[in-house]
């Protein structure tokens, strides 16, 4: 009976996401290490087992066979005598290219170390490596560790590595201070520094972490891709954004990477407060073919002092990446992947109707965990969309404003938010109408809204902290009516009990 009652509890505190990964207590941050193999996704995080702030950093673990549904495992990494263990990447060795496995394949860490330099207090950051012959369940550090490092540069982390065909070698994209640094290697363990980007190129307002390489085909066509590079960028307190991520579009010969755009077009992968550190999947299958990410969702400006109590922080859902061509060039797209759809329970459709300010075709629905697809039509109407979490003097609005063809999310009234003056607000981004249309794709789990404007055109993602009891959903419009096409609202049951 007890452990009945145990499983009913688990995962239940306050404002605990049901369908987003969260560790079981203690702080968590960036994503690492994040690697498919033997048919696990395995992900690794930024994580304090002893308290819920940030502190000495250890490797955390988890796998998935659906990205939905995850198992806990035990700590990957702990801080040694090298340092701390800060964000980095895992691969497979498929041809044991390190020697690590005698000829067979195996899991190989790239991660930072982290501490001082001898009679300093001048931080000392390094690369390392780390290798698992039993999928990930255990780790042995290379005894030749650090493999990587250069010690005029103070801030030199995050490593990315990845398997360049074309060129048959391995290759690490690494931040260091303003920019990233790309490097090569036959064996994962010594590497040749090839070239440097950033210096000029994007936004600059914070120092450069947790980069990622990757390719796309544009529109679907394997024929036509580019490469794409991530670049986050920490918190400044000059600017308002706090931590978020930026991304670049171009092309690389495994050895330099060149911008598509001008250098001052600065690029971001979401316009809310709350994605960050995001970086993809290691070894997807190719019959599989998607680009998958995922990102922190908080913000370096207040994620220490969110009011959650036995753990801190979740991920953002898993998501696929696109390219596609839009009137201002090539850009990203994301999308929720399908395997979420395993979590729709109770479903609500609603097709050709006008939405009329002051009525509410959503009045009988009440939830805090929930998904909402739905497509308008430009009318008469200058705002539509949705209040969520809604109670007693709270809400959060997710909407389109047609006067300034903008997208949005306002948190000014969601719930708690009195632990940081930066975090109310409202977060916008531009989004054109397609064929005089708007759909709005949105992802509700009890601390959290996730926004997809377009079919992942343009994105917001925000932390939001109401209370449990605020669970009613309004669909309004302002100033006039707008019709709505199509609406389906699915409830979505927890991942975790």
């Amino acid at each position: 009976m007890k452990n009945l009652l145990e499983k009913q509890k688990y995962y239940t505190e306050k404002y605990r996401p049901q369908y987003h990964f969260t560790p079981e207590r203690n702080w968590m941050n960036d994503p690492n290490g994040m690697v498919f193999f033997n048919g696990e996704y395995h992900l690794f995080y930024q994580y304090h087992p002893n308290g819920n702030t940030w502190g000495p950093m250890h490797w955390g673990h988890a796998v998935s066979k659906d990205l939905v549904h995850w198992e806990h495992l035990p700590i990957a990494l702990a801080p040694d005598e090298h340092g701390a263990i800060f964000s980095g990447s895992a691969v497979v060795d498929w041809n044991d290219t390190s020697g690590f496995f005698e000829g067979k394949s195996g899991l190989v860490a790239i991660f930072t170390h982290a501490d001082t330099y001898p009679d300093s207090d001048r931080p000392r950051q390094r690369q390392s490596v780390a290798f698992s012959k039993d999928n990930g369940r255990t780790w042995r550090k290379y005894e030749g560790n650090p493999v990587l490092q250069e010690e005029s540069i103070t801030d030199f982390r995050d490593p990315k590595v990845f398997w360049h065909h074309e060129t048959n070698q391995w290759i690490m994209v690494v931040a260091a201070g303003q920019t990233v640094r790309i490097y090569s290697s036959k064996n994962l363990i010594s590497w040749e520094f090839a070239s440097e980007f950033g210096q000029g190129h994007g936004s600059h307002l914070g120092v450069w972490e947790c980069p990622d390489l990757f390719q796309l085909p544009i529109n679907g066509d394997v024929d036509q891709k580019k490469w794409v590079l991530f670049v986050s960028i920490g918190d400044n307190p000059e600017y308002p954004e706090g931590s978020r991520t930026q991304y670049f579009i171009g092309e690389f010969d495994g050895k330099s990477f060149i911008n598509d755009y001008t250098p001052e077009t600065a690029l971001w992968i979401d316009y809310g407060r709350d994605n960050y550190a995001g970086v993809s999947w290691s070894d997807v299958s190719a019959e599989d073919g998607r680009r998958i990410y995922v990102g922190w969702m908080s913000n370096w400006r207040y994620a220490n002092v969110t009011p959650t109590k036995e753990w801190r922080s979740a991920m953002t859902i898993p998501r696929v990446l696109e390219l596609k061509k839009t009137e201002e060039g090539v850009r990203i797209v994301q999308k929720p992947i399908r395997e979420l759809q395993s979590l729709r329970h109770e479903k609500i459709v609603i097709e050709n109707e006008i939405v009329v300010p002051g009525q509410n075709l959503l009045a009988n629905v009440k939830s805090n965990t929930f998904e909402i697809i739905a497509g308008f039509e430009i009318g008469e109407a200058k705002e539509f969309g949705f209040k969520v979490c809604k109670g007693t003097n709270e809400e959060t609005i997710i909407g389109y404003n047609l006067e300034n063809q903008t997208l949005f999310v306002d948190r000014t009234h969601s719930g708690e938010a009195v632990f940081h003056e930066d975090f109310g607000g409202k977060h916008e981004s531009k989004l054109l109408p397609e064929n005089n249309k708007i759909t709005l794709h949105v992802l509700v789990d009890q601390s959290s809204v996730e926004l997809f404007g377009n079919d992942g055109v343009s994105v917001l993602t925000d932390l939001i902290f109401p209370n449990q009891e605020s669970k009613q959903i309004e669909l309004y419009a302002k100033n006039g009516k707008v019709k709505l096409n199509s609406l389906e609202l699915y409830t979505l049951k927890s991942a975790w009990r």
